[in-house]
Order: structure tokens, then C-alpha cells, then sequence
């Protein structure tokens, strides 16, 4: 059996959370969740059923598996909000920087920047997800646990993946 680089791991755990968290609100529109990726699943925030969320995963790896790539970008994603800071950032620098104008001249050209950058960054994101912070390849790959581990006021889950 191939073993998995960890970022490929990461990936791909990180395309199935999306997806889970997909297949959760499709079911439970009410339900407010969150989640973070690692090297041995899932972690998800929030109050949620521990059965009901087995079978989300469960289903969000069987629909992976037979091909709809589609749940593995989320719109809720962190590389949007990534893409998003940085690309604005960036495009605010750029267009303050090199000019021998006072610094409150230069502001309105950074902000139109900065939102001409942020208008462009969900496609920047999206492409980022498909492409480097997720992978929807998860054959082979299963749901080992999901276990329920409450620390403090905030509920959560591990979600164990393997292959």
C-alpha cells in the first residue's frame, strides 16, 4: 500500500472536511459548524450529533469518491478569507508605495486597490482550494472514528481518516 505524503494528507482530509460540512448543511440548514484540517483527519466546532456527523462524512467520502470534485471547495473556506487579506494588502502597498505625494493623498488610490483586489479574490480562492489547500482524490481513503470531545463551552469532534 502507497503511503501519503502529509500534505497530501492534509489535503485531501481537508477536501472531505468541506465536503462533510457540505453534506451537514444540506441536512441540518440550522446547524452552525466549524472545522480545521490535520495529518489524521478533522477536527469540527460546534453543536452537531456525533452519529449524524459519521454519516455526513461517510457520505461526503462516497461522494468525493465517485467523482463530484465540487464538495471539496467551500465558500466558508480559510483560503478565501487568505487569498482575500493578502491580495488586498498587496494591491493597497502597491498602489501607496513610489509616490512622493503626502500619505493621505495616496489612500484613496490604496483603497480602490484594495477593493478592486478583494472583488477578484473569491475566484483567486476557489482556484486556491482546488488547486493547493484541498485535494478531492480520497479512493482508498476511510472514516476510522468520530468521536466527541468536549473542552470548556465549546463542543468537538474528532474525525479520524485513514486509508
Amino acid at each position: 500500500m502507497e503511503q501519503r505524503s502529509l500534505v497530501q494528507a492534509i489535503r485531501q482530509h481537508h477536501g472531505i472536511e468541506h465536503a462533510t460540512l457540505t453534506v451537514l448543511s444540506q441536512r441540518f440548514p440550522q446547524v452552525r459548524v466549524a472545522a480545521r484540517s490535520n495529518a489524521r483527519g478533522f477536527m469540527v466546532y460546534g453543536e452537531v450529533d456525533t452519529l449524524d456527523l459519521r454519516d455526513a462524512a461517510e457520505e461526503a467520502l462516497a461522494r468525493l469518491s465517485s467523482g463530484e470534485r465540487s464538495l471539496s471547495v467551500h465558500p466558508n473556506c480559510g483560503t478565501n478569507l487568505v487569498a482575500a487579506g493578502l491580495m488586498s494588502g498587496l494591491a493597497a502597498c502597491l498602489a501607496a508605495s513610489g509616490d512622493e505625494r503626502p500619505v493621505w493623498d495616496r489612500v484613496p488610490a490604496a483603497i480602490l486597490a484594495a477593493t478592486a483586489a478583494l472583488a477578484v479574490a473569491p475566484r483567486v480562492g476557489r482556484w486556491a482550494q482546488s488547486r493547493v489547500t484541498t485535494s478531492p482524490q480520497v479512493a482508498g481513503l476511510r472514516v476510522v472514528s468520530v468521536t466527541r470531545v468536549d473542552a470548556g463551552p465549546l463542543t468537538r469532534h474528532r474525525v479520524v481518516i485513514a486509508s
